[in-house]
């Protein structure tokens, strides 16, 4: 039987004393956390800290392993395959930020690409919002 690893994270951040925990909607509209199979060469420290980077736009650093989960599913080609995907506990360093729309316009503003304040204003503008 073929066996596949995947890896991922619980990923928290904490915003003025309060932690937020990251949730993605996968692609079976379900909640989920980013994970995703393993490279050739890779550890699955490296995987689970790739994948959440690739989907999430988030740098992270692992903190602690949280568990392993074990499961057989069939695949179309393959036939059964058994999936093991390690999860770690990731603290979020750097990566995407959201603002509320007028901070969002002052950066962009005052130390964004020129060419994007255009799109910046019109996608604003789209939203009702002028600037």
């Amino acid at each position: 039987m073929r066996k596949e690893i995947s890896a991922g994270g619980v990923v928290f951040r904490s915003i003025g004393g309060r932690l937020e925990i990251q949730l993605i909607l996968d692609r079976y509209g379900k909640i989920s956390m980013a994970k995703g199979k393993m490279e050739p060469g890779e550890t699955v420290e490296q995987t689970a800290l790739r994948e959440i980077e690739e989907e999430t736009g988030i740098i992270g650093s692992i903190i602690s392993p949280v568990d392993i989960i074990k499961y057989t599913y069939s695949h179309p080609i393959h036939g059964q395959v058994q999936k093991e995907v390690h999860y770690y506990l990731v603290e979020a360093i750097s990566g995407v930020a959201w603002y509320e729309p007028r901070e969002a316009w002052l950066r962009q503003d005052q130390n964004g690409y020129d060419n994007n304040d255009r799109i910046v204003r019109k996608g604003l503008s789209l939203l009702g919002i002028e600037v």
